[in-house]
Formats: structure tokens, sequence, C-alpha cells
């Protein structure tokens, strides 16, 4: 009985293990080997960008540029600017293309760069501390570009209020939107802008949900919860009167659903969820898009999965999946000799193994934390 007493008050004293606690403890990552894997084909990757730098220190396309520079700050070792010349040129390249309207970009694809240059400028806070002044000014050109009462869109008529396009291009579509969200959001625009409830507007608009899209009249809208391109088009084509979800898109769907502070548990969120659980697969771009834009597609999916917050997926067999293990294999077992990552179909510049090298340092950088 002394013992038990003596137990009791013990326990009085010990530290309570919350359920975020238990949870906490019992996630499922990578597993070691795996990790060690992971990192040695991120250097390899980072390796090989740094060598690709042309003279002028950077890549070519600013684009291209920009997300190397974002995943040199996103792998394990986080690079920056004290690393050395290779980190600090493309930092002043992006800089040095920053117009008085405030987007970073050459001559056109004004939303696209600058969205990636906004993303790398704010991923590592050193440099987002020295460039606080082009953080807010791209920040601005974002906003602005977003389609909404500025430009005459009215958002009970409009099917693309809300939305954001390359930039140049008047047609706003979902990757474009998903990429300006993100940056805004990753470089620290506050939650309650209200580019993000009109974006809403446009992201239902995306998604096949008949509850939630206004646009069912129109007769293009199926049910199965995942996302399109934009209203009334997909890159995975039609079935002759419903246009077909896919994977990147609906990856891209659920992730700006969050970025717009609606919850996870949230009807809208779920039935896309529900899609992208009956629709796993990492052999390609699930959805009839096959290898097209496959490492894009990689890049979405880790990103969502690790701002959607679960460490496994459950498919409509009831197979569990540790994503982060799933992806990181597939990666690794595609990684060439040189260091580097192709796709073998180049649609959407994915013939260019800079771009893809740095989708894949990227995808392996999430999977790792």
């Amino acid at each position: 009985m002394r013992y038990l007493v003596i137990v009791l008050l013990a326990s009085m004293f010990l530290p309570q293990m919350s359920f975020a606690d238990e949870k906490k403890s019992t996630s499922v990552k990578l597993s070691k080997e795996t990790k060690g894997k992971v990192k040695s084909a991120i250097d390899r990757g980072v390796r090989y960008l740094r060598y690709s730098q042309n003279k002028e220190g950077h890549w070519g396309h600013p684009g291209v540029t920009a997300l190397v520079l974002y995943s040199f700050f996103l792998s394990p070792r986080k690079y920056g600017p004290d690393d050395g010349p290779w980190v600090r040129r493309p930092i002043e390249h992006l800089v040095s293309l920053q117009k008085k309207n405030g987007g970073i970009y050459a001559t056109n694809l004004g939303n696209y760069i600058t969205a990636v240059a906004l993303l790398a400028l704010s991923g590592n806070p050193d440099v987002a501390k020295q460039h606080e002044d082009v953080i807010k000014k791209a920040q601005q050109y974002l906003v602005d570009l977003q389609c909404d009462e500025g430009e005459g869109y009215d958002p009970a008529k409009d099917p693309f209020y809300g939305g954001v396009g390359y930039g140049g291009d008047e047609r706003p579509d979902l990757s474009n939107t998903q990429y300006a969200m993100e940056a805004l959001h990753d470089s620290g625009l506050s939650k309650d802008h209200e580019v993000y409830k009109k974006a809403l507007i446009f992201l239902q608009r995306c998604q096949n949900r008949t509850e939630s899209n206004d646009q069912i009249g129109k007769g293009w809208v199926a049910n199965d919860g995942g996302f399109v391109y934009y209203p009334a088009n997909s890159k995975a084509g039609s079935d002759g009167s419903k246009y077909r979800s896919y994977g990147s898109m609906t990856y891209a769907g659920i992730k700006s659903y969050i970025y717009a502070s609606v919850d996870k548990n949230d009807p809208r969120v779920q039935a896309a969820y529900k899609w992208i659980a009956s629709n796993y697969d990492l052999s390609e771009n699930p959805g009839g898009v096959g290898h097209k834009g496959l490492f894009y597609y990689y890049h979405t999916f880790a990103k969502t999965m690790s701002v959607y917050g679960e460490d496994t997926i459950t498919d409509d067999k009831n197979v569990v999946h540790n994503w982060r293990e799933d992806l990181a294999k597939v990666l690794l077992e595609k990684q060439r000799e040189d260091g580097s990552w192709v796709n073998t179909q180049d649609k959407w510049w994915e013939g260019d193994p800079r771009l893809v090298t740095a989708y894949a340092v990227l995808a392996l950088s999430i999977c790792y934390k």
C-alpha cells in the first residue's frame, strides 16, 4: 500500500504526455537508412546545380535561377550567402531584375517568376532581412496581378475572379495562382489579407465538387473532389463533357485552400484529399497526365503533404503509405550519375535538368525534415 501511494504521488509530478506529444512520438517519417541516402542525393544534386551555373552567376532563365536558389536554402545544409559567390550571385541577379512595379522578371511571365523569386528571397532569414524592401514590393506586385474589382472583374459573373495567370496572358490558372499564394504566405503576408479570400472563389471554381463550384450550371463540373487547371480546362482532358481532375492540380488545390485558412477538415479539403487517397501514385502524375510535369508534381505533392500535416496517406484499398519514404525512394532511383534529374518527357520545361534537379532537391529536402 505504501508503495502504491509513493507511485501515485510521484506520478502527480511527472510531465503529462498530451495527445499531440503522443502523436509526435509515434510519427512516421524517413527511416535512418533512407534519410542518409536522401542527404547524399541532395548533396549530389546541389553540386550539379552549383557547377552548372553560368559565368554571370545564374542559370539563364530567371525562373530556373529562383528555384535553384530556393533549393539551396531549403536543403538540409541550409546554404546561404556566407557559403560563397555561387550563392550570393544568384541572389544579386534576382534582386537586379526587380522592376519599378515590384515585379521580378526579365521580359515576361511576371507572376510566375516573381512568385518563385519571392519564395527564394524569403527562404533564408538573412537574405529576407537584407532584402525586406524588395520582398514587400514583390508581394504588392503579386497582389496587384490578381483578377479582381480593380480590373473590372465581378465575383458573381466572372469565372476567373480571384485567380492569377502567368503575367502577360490574361487567363488565370491554378498553377500560377498556387505559386502566388505560396509565395505570399511563405514571405509573411498576413493570413487575413483580402488576396486569399478572393483567391478562394477561384479555387472553388477549379474544383470538381458540385456542392461548392458555382459553375455547375455550365455542364463541365464533375463531382470527384479533384482539381482542374482552370474553370472548364484540364491538362488531363475531358470525357466529352466533364473535365478530368489530375494529381498536380489537386495537390495544388489542397495546399492553396490551407493557405487561404480553410481548415483541413473542411468538406472542400476532404473531398480533394479523398481524391488523392483514391489516386495515390508516384509512378506518374495521376489522372491521365502520365509523365508530363512529373517532377513539378513531386515537388507539389511534397509541399502539400507537408503543410497538410499528415505523415501517411491511407489509400482506397486501406493501404497506409509513408509518403516521405515512398517519394524519396522514387527520386533516389531516378537520380542520374552526374547528380542531376531530368524528365524524358520534356513537356513544361522538364527537359531542362537544372529545373528538374531543383524540383527534386526541393522535394527531397521536404522529405528530409
